[in-house]
């Protein structure tokens, strides 16, 4: 019998989680860093060079690697030999754990979860609840596997019931380019398949805790038909050209995992579930000595990249731009902002609105006139620094604010994560509008642009509160002009093109 403390449980957790927001898996770093090197678009090299860049970063300033610190998945294998210490729950002490990582002062993370979903939403103001699963298995130890799981990611993942004669591979190479670009590519796609639907979704979210091993099963060969999926699936998803952020390049997924289990045999569940550029996830095992201790990996292990955009990008000073400006702005060119620009998010656009539309106007203080919105909820700041985290958040949930906020503001541009939709680009195009994109993944770097920050309206809405910030060649790319041409369609379209024509698929 294997005696467990409360506390050993909790502050395992709470130091994983701190771990993981700040250390990528390493095995994950070598992944990206040899799809940076075969990369031939400049536009994804570009965006991989930034995550590089932020992951080490994070990694020496000990900071999130996303503003987006994520949602926290737990699974447990408890032993069943097991005696606890102390009168808590298990899922009492995970919250707790959660609780003392995400208020952890040093390394404040984002408070994302909201309770009441269908209701109100209100902010717990401390990341719980976290989603726990939980197995009794023979044995004196307990098996943690945890993740911190962005909403970009979290929001693209899909389920389909199949036939028992569908393809599994063609449904994937079907699904991903509608998935868009909002999980920040290059990830790793986690596929579950079998038994039933939740339990498909379970084993496509826990495979994502696997090792990046796809080099050693291609060298090796396939073992079993799940290996053979796994290669077509990676294949055939690269060879549709989407690329980093979905910028158009030759790697899209890093890996992809298969778990599989039994099923009826008139069922084929299959559920898909992507890992972003912020993969976040961690392995331990208590065994009654103590807390769990996970050792920091060694910053050699990080590549050293070198990322200089001034020569080929424009400056623009942001506080004295105007519709003209951005009409002579080519899809794809590279910005360096300097100047004041305002941030927002969904409840924000939906309670600015909400004002115009009641008479009330825009709040005090808040002027949109020839500025910009940024998508972002920032993490609060530390020791000496303006901001934290400030990456962008995907832009498509604000598509259907679009046309209104360009119209009654006189707003001219956005700058987010990913691609916009038909209803956004319309807008966008009516009134001669531009939205920019920043790079997904990198959060921590993207704040160091930002040399100013207060908050100047919603205040009570945490995360969601309108903030003005001061930058200073904060780097974006044209992502969708006035005219309406959006890079997410020409590059992947573009890259999908090479790619069949010349058979230069890269093993990344």
């Amino acid at each position: 019998m294997t005696l467990i403390r409360n506390e050993d449980l909790i502050q395992s957790v709470a130091d994983a989680l701190q771990y993981i927001s700040y250390y990528h898996p390493i095995d994950f770093v070598r992944a990206v860093h040899q799809a940076y090197e075969n990369e031939e678009s400049s536009a994804a090299k570009d965006a991989m060079a930034q995550i590089l860049i932020n992951s080490r970063m994070c990694a020496e300033g000990k900071r999130p690697i996303c503003q987006d610190t994520g949602i926290v998945t737990v699974f447990l294998k408890v032993g069943m030999d097991i005696q606890w210490e102390g009168g808590l729950s298990v899922s009492e002490m995970i919250n707790e754990g959660v609780r003392r990582a995400y208020q952890l002062a040093d390394n404040v993370l984002r408070a994302s979860i909201l309770s009441d979903p269908a209701g109100a939403r209100k902010n717990t103001k401390d990341n719980t609840p976290a989603v726990i699963h939980m197995e009794l298995v023979p044995g004196n130890t307990i098996d943690v596997k945890l993740a911190a799981k962005g909403g970009g990611s979290e929001n693209k993942a899909k389920m389909v019931m199949l036939n028992p004669s569908d393809s599994i591979v063609d449904w994937v190479e079907e699904t991903v380019p509608k998935m868009g670009a909002g999980w920040c590519p290059p990830g790793i796609l986690g596929i579950g398949v079998g038994g039933t639907a939740e339990k498909a979704a379970v084993l496509a979210k826990e495979s994502l805790m696997l090792p990046i091993d796809i080099h050693e099963v291609r060298k090796r060969g396939p073992r079993n038909r799940i290996e053979e999926l796994r290669i077509e699936i990676m294949d055939r998803v690269n060879s549709l050209g989407i690329g980093a952020q979905g910028l158009g390049g030759l790697t899209t997924v890093l890996d992809v995992k298969v778990a599989d289990y039994p099923t009826h045999a008139a069922s084929l569940p299959v559920a898909m579930i992507p890992n972003c550029a912020a993969t976040r996830h961690a392995h331990f095992t208590l065994d009654g000595s103590g807390i769990a201790e996970l050792d920091p990996p060694s910053l050699e292990d990080w590549p050293k990249i070198k990322w200089d955009v001034g020569p080929r990008a424009r400056k623009v000073n942001l506080n004295k731009l105007n519709s003209e400006d951005v009409a002579s702005w080519q899809p794809g060119e590279t910005l360096l902002l300097s100047g004041s620009l305002l941030t927002g998010r969904d409840a924000a656009h939906k309670r600015l609105l909400s004002m115009i539309e009641s008479g009330e106007g825009l709040p005090e203080g808040v002027d949109f006139e020839n500025k910009f919105i940024y998508y972002v909820g920032p993490v609060d700041p530390v020791r000496d620094e303006v901001i934290g985290p400030a990456g962008p958040t995907t832009a498509t949930r604000m598509d259907k604010f679009t046309n209104d906020l360009l119209e009654e503001t006189g707003l001219i541009g956005m700058i987010g994560k990913a691609e916009r939709g038909p209803v956004a680009i319309e807008a966008i195009k009516k009134h001669k509008a531009v939205y920019l994109m920043a790079v997904g993944g990198a959060a921590y770097l993207v704040s160091k642009a930002i040399r100013k920050a207060k908050v100047i309206a919603f205040e009570e809405m945490g995360m969601e509160a309108i903030h003005e910030f001061e930058v200073e060649e904060m780097p974006v790319t044209v992502a969708v002009d006035v005219n309406g041409v959006s890079v997410h369609q020409t590059g992947p379209e573009q890259w999908k093109a090479k790619i069949a024509e010349n058979r230069i698929i890269k093993v990344t």
